[in-house]
C-alpha cells in the first residue's frame, strides 16, 4: 500500500497596511508628531513667541517688579523693616500660623477626595468633582463675605458661638477657614489625574499578598503620588501665604 502524499497549503503572509496619509487624522502618534513638526517654520516659531510674549508679559514682569520695588531701596532697609516692625513681625508669625494649617488641612483632604474619585463609582461623585472646583470660580472676597455671614455676630451661628465664647471671624479660625477655602482645589486637583493614571492594578496585587490599607498607601500608594503632592502642596502654600481677599475680610 503507498504513502499518500498531500500538497502543502501555502500561508498566508500578512502584508503591512502602510499608516494613513498625512491629513486623514488616522495615522500612528508617532508619524503625526512628524506631521506636527514639519508645520512651516513661521507657525511654529510664531506660535512659540506668542506664548513666550503672554507668560513675559503676564507673569515674568509682574514678578520682577514685586521683587524690585521690595528691595528699592536695599536688602538692610527690607532686613530692618522685618526686625524693628511689630506689625510686619506679627503679620509674618499669623501668615506663618494660618498657611501651614491650611495646607494640611487641604493635604487630607485632597488625598481622600482623590482616591474617593478616582478608585470608586458613587452617586455624587460628579457633584463632588464640581464642588471642588468650586473655589475657583468664586471671589476671594466673596468668600470671605459667607464666613462673616455664617460666623459673624449677627451671622447664622453668630449668637450661638458668642454665646458658647468661640470666636471665629476676627480671629485665627476665621483666617484658617478662608485660606482653607480659596486653596482648597489645589491638592486634589493634582492628585485625581495622577491616580487615574496610575490605576489601582497594584494596589489590588498589595492587597491580595496580604497587605493592610495602611501598608498599601505607604509602600504603594504614596511613592506613586508622592510627585503629585510635592506640586499640590507647593502651590497651595503659595496661595495661602499670598491670599489678601478671603483672609483680609475675614480679619478687620
Amino acid at each position: 500500500m503507498g504513502l499518500k502524499t498531500t500538497t502543502p497549503v501555502p500561508v498566508p503572509v500578512p502584508v503591512p497596511v502602510p499608516d494613513s496619509e498625512p491629513g486623514t487624522g488616522t495615522g500612528t502618534g508617532r508619524e503625526q508628531d512628524r506631521w506636527g513638526q514639519n508645520d512651516p517654520p513661521l507657525v511654529r516659531w510664531g506660535l512659540t513667541l506668542a506664548a513666550m510674549a503672554v507668560v513675559f508679559v503676564l507673569i515674568v514682569i509682574p514678578v520682577v517688579n514685586v521683587f524690585s520695588q521690595a528691595l528699592a531701596q536695599g536688602l538692610g532697609t527690607y532686613w530692618q523693616t522685618i526686625v524693628l516692625d511689630a506689625d510686619t513681625r506679627a503679620a509674618i508669625r499669623l501668615t506663618l500660623t494660618v498657611a501651614p494649617i491650611a495646607v494640611v488641612l487641604n493635604v487630607l483632604f485632597g488625598v481622600s477626595a482623590a482616591w474617593a474619585i478616582a478608585r470608586f463609582r458613587f452617586p455624587g461623585r460628579t457633584l463632588l468633582v464640581t464642588l471642588i472646583d468650586l473655589p475657583f470660580s468664586v471671589s476671594p472676597v466673596v468668600a470671605g463675605l459667607v464666613f462673616v455671614l455664617l460666623f459673624g455676630l449677627q451671622g447664622y451661628f453668630g449668637p450661638w458661638l458668642r454665646d458658647h465664647g468661640f470666636k471665629i471671624i476676627f480671629a485665627t479660625p476665621g483666617l484658617v477657614l478662608a485660606t482653607a477655602f480659596v486653596t482648597f482645589p489645589f491638592v486634589a486637583r493634582e492628585l485625581i489625574p495622577v491616580m487615574e493614571a496610575v490605576g489601582p492594578e497594584e494596589e489590588l496585587a498589595a492587597v491580595n499578598l496580604g497587605a493592610s490599607g495602611w501598608q498599601m498607601f505607604r509602600r504603594v500608594t504614596l511613592p506613586n503620588i508622592k510627585w503629585g503632592v510635592l506640586y499640590g502642596v507647593i502651590l497651595c502654600n503659595a496661595r495661602a501665604m499670598g491670599e489678601f481677599g478671603a483672609v483680609s475680610v475675614s480679619a478687620q
